[in-house]
């Protein structure tokens, strides 16, 4: 597996006025914007092909992974080196293509958008709202699966019962097959009390080609979009090749960008964690939460 779609068209609601002019995948995570971690993410598992998609508004996506000669250049000229390599490396990390989502159909049409450039070969999706610790192989495991089972595999993660609403939620076999749970159904975002599980569907999907045709004749779902989770339902019901869907859960760390609480607590686990920023800003929590005399 080679190739990887990062839907990219969202509106970024959730973070007006700061997205009025500016796409949420460019919000800053110290300093890097957050679509550049779900691209190294990529990277790291070996797909070096990869395709946004993108709409209105998104050429911030295009220009940052980029070259930029005159800021390279008065970098080098200034001699400071390290910054000049990180600018350089967000336009070296892959092969990066681009293409218009049009109307906002949902993700499942999103999806669909990329379906001339994936071609007849599994693939990888990453939502770019979802930050992955980079010492989590997930991805890895879900192209393992993928290339055992034939199917296509989700990335799982078991949440409070009253928050699985939130998210797709899995029904899934007892047991295991090959590692990854065989799962039989997939609710899209489903009132707590009739969800099957708390295994929450999570932005990282390694799908067989096959899903391309069945998005084709995926009628819009909730919210008039057309869900993916719908298309990956059809399949884990159905036989003949690309059929079935499994689940790897995931228990790592995760972050989502997309919501403002969990975005402030990447920016602040990620910024403790480096040396550049860590010991100041921990020494500057803890004055802040001392008791006050």
């Amino acid at each position: 597996m080679r190739k990887a779609v990062i839907p990219a068209a969202g509106l970024g609601t959730r973070f007006l006025p700061a997205t009025k002019a500016m796409p949420k995948e460019m919000l800053p995570v110290v300093d890097k914007p957050a679509i550049q971690y779900v691209v190294e993410e990529a990277v790291r598992a070996g797909l070096t092909d990869i395709v946004m998609i993108t709409g209105r508004n998104k050429r911030a996506l295009e220009d940052h992974f980029d070259r930029e000669p005159f800021l390279e250049q008065t970098l080098a000229a200034n001699g400071d080196h390290v910054k000049l390599a990180s600018v350089r490396e967000s336009s070296t990390l892959a092969d990066l293509h681009y293409l218009r989502q049009g109307d906002p159909k949902g993700l499942g049409h999103a999806v669909l958008r990329a379906k001339a450039h994936v071609g007849n070969e599994p693939f990888a999706v990453l939502l770019g709202d979802d930050l992955i610790d980079e010492q989590d192989g997930i991805l890895t495991e879900m192209a393992r699966v993928q290339d055992l089972t034939g199917g296509s595999v989700v990335a799982l993660m078991e949440v409070e019962p009253d928050q699985i609403g939130a998210y797709g939620c899995a029904d899934v076999h007892p047991g295991s097959v090959d590692g990854a749970l065989s799962i039989r159904g997939l609710v899209e975002k489903p009132e707590p009390a009739q969800a099957p599980s708390n295994l929450a569907v999570i932005g990282r999907y390694v799908l067989h080609p096959r899903v391309f045709d069945v998005l084709e004749q995926t009628p819009p779902g909730r919210g008039g979009e057309i869900q993916l989770t719908d298309a990956l339902q059809s399949l884990a019901v159905s036989e003949g090749e690309g059929s079935g869907v499994y689940g790897v859960i995931f228990r790592g760390r995760r972050f989502d960008t997309g919501d403002k609480l969990s975005y402030i607590k990447a920016v602040m686990t990620l910024a403790l964690e480096r040396e550049d920023t860590g010991p100041g800003l921990r020494h500057w929590l803890d004055e802040v939460m001392a008791p006050v005399a």
